[in-house]
C-alpha cells in the first residue's frame, strides 16, 4: 500500500466526505431512505414544516432542505464520534479535527433555524360561521356506526 493511499484512508475514516459528495451530486435521494438515520431526518423535516405552519414559502423550503442535509451530516458525525474511545488525540494533545467540523455544522444549523424562526406558527383557524355550518352538516348526516 502506498503512503498516499494510507494517508487518504486515515483522513476519511468517518465516511463524511463520501456522504457529502453523494448528497452534493445527487441530492438527498443518494442516501438510502430505509436507514434509521434517514428516516429520523425525514421525520424531523416533516415536524419542522409542521411547526412553520405547514405551507412554507419557496425560500423557507430551500432553508429547510439545507437544514435537513446539515442535520443528516450532524447525525453521521455524532454516530462516528460516539464510537471513538476518546475525542482527544493523546499523541498530539488536541481534539479530533472532525469534532471541529461537527461544531461548525451545528453552528450553521443554529443560524438556519434562526432564519426560519424559532416560534411555532399558529394553526390556521376556521371561521366560526363555517365551523358551525360544517358541524350542522355532520350532525344531519346519519352515522353508519350506530347499531
Amino acid at each position: 500500500m502506498s503512503v498516499a493511499t494510507n494517508v487518504a484512508q486515515k483522513r476519511s475514516r468517518h465516511g463524511l466526505n463520501a456522504m457529502k459528495a453523494r448528497v452534493k451530486v445527487r441530492g438527498m435521494e443518494a442516501v438510502d431512505g430505509r436507514s434509521q438515520a434517514m428516516r429520523a431526518v425525514c421525520k424531523w423535516k416533516a415536524e419542522l414544516v409542521r411547526d412553520l405552519g405547514g405551507d412554507p414559502s419557496a425560500q423557507q423550503l430551500t432553508l429547510i432542505d439545507v437544514a435537513t442535509k446539515t442535520m443528516l451530516f450532524l447525525n453521521h458525525i455524532d454516530a462516528f464520534l460516539m464510537e471513538q474511545p476518546s475525542l482527544v488525540n493523546k499523541r498530539k494533545r488536541a481534539i479530533l479535527p472532525i469534532l471541529r467540523e461537527r461544531m461548525a455544522l451545528a453552528d450553521s444549523l443554529t443560524r438556519l433555524m434562526c432564519q426560519l424562526g424559532l416560534q411555532r406558527a399558529p394553526k390556521p383557524v376556521q371561521e366560526l360561521r363555517s365551523y358551525i355550518a360544517d358541524f350542522d352538516k355532520q350532525k344531519e348526516q346519519p352515522d353508519g356506526d350506530a347499531a
